[in-house]
């Protein structure tokens, strides 16, 4: 018998005994190391997704573990492999999967939302949801691959080219790896946020941080760009103020990335968005090529992981860590071992 973090209701999660489901045809079992929690997770915890979350639901979808047994079929992989999961299962027969779109199918299933996820300590997938890891990077810093995915899947759609200027409204783990990752695609990035501990962050990574609450932002951007606006904004805050800040300092035939999931309408200055010429574009998820390329990232360096990581705690601490995650700005990310069941966390 093995443990998994399960969400039961609104606010309410607990660590429960789970039996392995062993791998059936074109199947692996894992063993989870590391499950990070992210922003869907909150919404998730909150009972926000309750509609599309069936309970008791185990969660997760950050992860990095190591494969411990392969199903019939399965070629290439063996007890022992270093491995992450990008969660992502499709119909292959929709409109967007027969387009070439399959990270977005019609009928996604997203591993850790829609089915079980990887916050548990046997965790049984698809093989075809494998990517590999390379045996010299770490399974904790590993466990930040999805996320910067996430975010070369972001600078991607941005078409974010050498020499740009890009904002990055929203410096939480999410904006903090976008703009990472926008740097190393040889942008310029100015990041703005709220948070002074994140804004520390960020300048301790090299990157330049503004405070929109004591700051012109639009106007510190003139200055920067000798009045032209920046090239790109990712809106990553979530905010309806983030929302104006991300259009008001894009230039002509500037691009909006919206990142943030914004759980109801906002108001949007078209306006200026017809006297600019702008363009807004949405990110969503991440294909193969983009875990492939995080991997690269994180393995090199290039994306400091280690700096990111706040905390790991054990797997029966993660109900008391989602909430220690609502306080958001002095937390980046926070891990979960689930190899450890009892003590072990690590500041």
């Amino acid at each position: 018998m093995t443990l998994a973090v399960r969400y039961v209701s609104a606010r309410t999660l607990d660590t429960a005994p789970a039996e392995p489901s062993p791998p059936g045809p074109g199947e692996v079992e894992l063993e989870p190391a590391f499950v990070g929690i992210c922003g869907t997770d909150l919404h998730i915890f909150h009972g926000d997704m309750d509609a599309r979350v069936a309970a008791p639901a185990v969660l997760g979808h950050e992860m990095s573990g190591r494969v411990v047994r392969v199903g019939p079929g399965v070629e290439g992989w063996w007890p022992g492999d270093a491995v992450t999961v990008m969660p992502l299962r499709w119909d292959d027969t929709c409109p967007a999967c027969r387009s070439g779109h399959q990270h977005i199918c019609q009928h996604l299933d997203f591993i850790g939302i829609d089915s079980p996820g990887a916050m548990q300590q046997r965790w049984t997938v698809p093989a075809s949801t494998l990517i590999r890891l390379p045996d010299t990077l770490a399974l904790d810093r590993a466990a930040l691959v999805e996320p910067t995915a996430v975010a070369v899947h972001d600078v991607g759609r941005a078409e974010v080219t050498e020499g740009e200027k890009a904002v990055v409204v929203g410096g939480g783990p999410v904006g903090i790896l976008i703009a990472l990752v926008a740097r190393a695609a040889g942008a310029e990035v100015r990041v703005v946020e709220l948070s002074a501990h994140r804004r520390l962050l960020a300048e301790e990574l090299g990157l330049t941080a503004w405070d929109p609450a004591a700051e012109d932002v639009p106007a510190l951007v003139g200055e920067w760009t000798a009045e032209a606006g920046a090239d790109v904004a990712f809106e990553v805050s979530g905010a309806a103020g983030g929302v104006n800040t991300a259009v008001d300092v894009l230039g002509v035939r500037g691009r909006l990335c919206l990142v943030a999931i914004h759980p109801r309408p906002r108001e949007v200055n078209l306006h200026r968005f017809f006297w600019r010429e702008l363009t807004l574009v949405g990110a969503r998820l991440y294909d193969r090529g983009d875990f492939e390329r995080a991997v690269a990232l994180v393995g090199d360096g290039t994306i400091p992981a280690g700096r990111l990581i706040s905390k790991v705690v054990p797997l029966t601490q993660a109900p008391a860590a989602f909430e220690a995650l609502e306080g958001g700005g002095d937390v980046m990310k926070i891990l979960v071992d689930c190899t450890t069941d009892t003590e072990g966390a690590s500041a």
